[in-house]
């Protein structure tokens, strides 16, 4: 019995989402398709100009504005940030530093202070 190898594909919107890109700012050959997993590679290794592009200047999409300005998610949502924003308007926001990014960025401060202290504690127990 011999096993056939298919290949894998995924939706543009998981291939965009891995890529890091906002999906409607990709070329329409890219929505329409369906993408391999050696395309992806591809893709990751030998960004074309548009990919390179798009990560560049934007629209970036909600889970790469949030890391790029220090804050989680559902901290973008409760500032009113709900859609994809550019490189340009990022830096804009970094710039002007409104409360509320300031009491998100010190909220993910803790956050991340207190997974910290967690990892140590149970790496402490497991010793």
């Amino acid at each position: 019995m011999t096993s056939h190898q298919n290949t894998q594909t995924m939706k543009p919107a998981t291939a965009a989402k891995k890529l890091g890109v906002y999906l409607p700012a990709t070329p329409a050959e890219f929505q329409e398709g369906v993408v391999s997993r050696a395309e992806l590679n591809e893709l990751q290794t030998n960004p074309p100009q548009w990919l390179q592009d798009l990560r560049r200047n934007g629209p970036h999409p909600r889970p790469v504005v949030a890391a790029r300005l220090g804050v989680s998610i559902a901290g973008l949502a409760r500032g009113g940030i709900t859609e994809a924003l550019t490189t340009e308007q990022i830096e804009a926001l970094r710039e002007d530093g409104p409360e509320w990014l300031e009491k998100e960025r010190a909220t993910q401060a803790e956050v991340r202070k207190e997974a910290a202290r967690l990892k140590e504690k149970k790496a402490q127990q497991q010793d």
